[in-house]
């Protein structure tokens, strides 16, 4: 996942670590899979690829920035790296609300991500929520948990009138912005849609605004022009757009997922919901009642791109150390045995899907 010119905010994310990377120091080379434009096909050139890369780089640690069988490929391929996944969501969590081939589809690359994390020597999760869905067979000493930073110049308080002007909002309207991401159905936009019309019923003047596509320079200007952010997601890691909102200073309404509890936890203004429409609908009217900022900003000022990046490099220099100490021997049994088991678990998972 990274940004292109036909998907500028996709893996958004994932160029801003890269940067906070290369703002400290570190020397950051970029090997760009690119499965959103180029299908399952841009998978067959991994290999080749990974291993000119490293030739070319000679890097001292190699950092897949998603699981499944990106990740799953790059532990193989890589016998003389050390390597270190960072799951984000989805790839350990499923895509529950999906058709039944894409969820067999996303149940392999959950596998896949097992078995990466089994060969990997470090692994970064973005929330308690994502170690808690690996294995127990996996070694928790070689996980951490490192959200994502943000880029706290760029996401900040701007004047709510300018933007929404910019935007050609209406001025008495109550904004709702709600982030998706290319019409995923675990967003569950057809929960938030009834929450607006239940809030609407009562008098709230609501209307949704799907946060879709948006290049990322100009997401603080959509952010600041809202009255709220809306999640009703089904699962999540550490969604940037909660930390993103809370830079602004603009109230947050979630479902409990992810790590959103934590982070608005004693921000008033910002509220946890049940996942149905009517509580959905209660909260916006609290929110619409007291219109304003939050003091949200002070909760997310250590997740600094810069912060992240710091945490991610002690932990490249702990994975290092621990790989060259490690016998060659043993780095050929881990991988063994973590392929053994990747295909008994797919073994297993297809018989209790199938019912057999």
């Amino acid at each position: 996942m990274y940004p292109t010119l036909r998907h500028p905010a996709l893996g958004t994310f994932v160029e801003q670590q890269i940067e906070g990377l290369r703002r400290i120091g570190l020397v950051v080379d970029l090997m760009f899979v690119n499965r959103w434009e180029k299908g399952i096909g841009s998978y067959l050139t991994i290999r080749t690829g990974l291993r000119n890369h490293i030739k070319q780089f000679q890097p001292d640690v190699v950092h897949v920035m998603y699981g499944g069988i990106l990740a799953e490929e790059v532990t193989r391929v890589c016998e003389n790296r050390p390597t270190i996944i960072s799951l984000c969501g989805s790839d350990i969590l499923g895509e529950l609300l999906s058709g039944p081939m894409r969820r067999i589809v996303s149940e392999c690359g959950v596998l896949a991500s097992h078995i990466a994390a089994r060969r990997a020597f470090g692994i970064v999760v973005k929330s308690r929520n994502l170690e808690e869905a690996l294995p127990a067979t996996v070694d928790r000493s070689k996980i951490r948990i490192i959200p994502n930073g943000i880029d706290l110049e760029r996401f900040k308080p701007l004047e709510q009138a300018a933007c929404r002007k910019q935007l050609r909002w209406e001025s008495n309207t109550f904004h709702v912005l709600f982030p998706t991401n290319a019409g995923d159905p675990r967003k569950r936009l057809g929960l938030a849609q009834a929450a607006i019309d239940i809030a609407n019923r009562s008098g709230l003047n609501a209307e949704l605004h799907q946060l879709r596509g948006v290049p990322h320079e100009e997401v603080p200007v959509w952010l600041n022009a809202s009255d709220v952010v809306l999640l009703t997601s089904l699962h999540e890691g550490s969604p940037n757009v909660v930390k993103e909102s809370l830079a602004c200073d603009v109230p947050i309404i979630s479902v409990d997922v992810g790590d959103v509890r934590e982070l608005i936890s004693g921000v008033q203004g910002c509220y946890m919901a049940l996942p149905n429409a009517q509580d959905l609908g209660a909260k916006l009217h609290l929110v619409g009642s007291n219109r304003g900022k939050i003091a949200g900003r002070r909760k997310v000022e250590q997740l600094s791109l810069e912060r992240t990046a710091l945490n991610l490099r002690t932990f490249y220099l702990e994975v290092l150390e621990s790989y060259q100490r490690q016998p060659v021997k043993s780095r050929l049994r881990i991988g063994i045995k973590a392929l053994l088991e990747f295909y008994s678990s797919i073994i297993a998972r297809n018989r209790q899907f199938f019912g057999k």
